[in-house]
């Protein structure tokens, strides 16, 4: 099947304020009788649910996304790409719907709310390896800044 992308073109990207990620745990406890545990990695590789919010200034943003909610992503079973800012940054990230949404709830008479959980496939966070060079990560907004300025297109 083709992958399915949100429609970026037509409707904005979801906000997620006062919304947060939560990662599932990639661990494996057990409890000994001594009163210590064993703990260890189970997956590399684990899902993050974020919260997040849409408000649509136009009716017919509102009446497009609820169409394209069941008819693409068959009401929200479907996995597709969606830009979402997290500490990366705006990038795609494949997701999908964990319930249906909630709304339209109308804001100040001409704004329509929508909010849902979304299930990311994997964890919003680097590559491994960029650990090993925590200046690089820390100092990376310079390095653009510094490359742009320096050698712009």
């Amino acid at each position: 099947m083709a992958d399915i992308y949100y429609p970026h073109n037509y409707l904005p990207i979801p906000l997620q304020n006062g919304f947060g990620m939560k990662p599932v745990s990639p661990l494996l406890r057990t409890e000994m009788t001594s009163g210590r545990a064993r703990q260890r990695r189970q997956y590399t590789s684990t899902p993050t649910q974020a919260g997040v919010t849409w408000s649509f200034k136009k009716d017919a943003q509102a009446q497009l996304f609820e169409a394209w909610y069941r008819d693409t992503i068959n009401d929200g079973s479907a996995w597709f790409y969606m830009n979402l800012k997290t500490p990366k940054g705006v990038e795609s990230y494949k997701c999908r719907f964990v319930d249906i949404y909630e709304g339209p709830i109308l804001l100040s008479g001409k704004y329509w709310q929508y909010s849902a959980t979304l299930e990311l496939w994997e964890r919003p966070i680097l590559a491994p390896g960029w650990a090993e060079f925590p200046d690089l990560v820390v100092n990376s907004n310079i390095i653009d800044l510094a490359l742009n300025r320096e050698w712009p297109q």
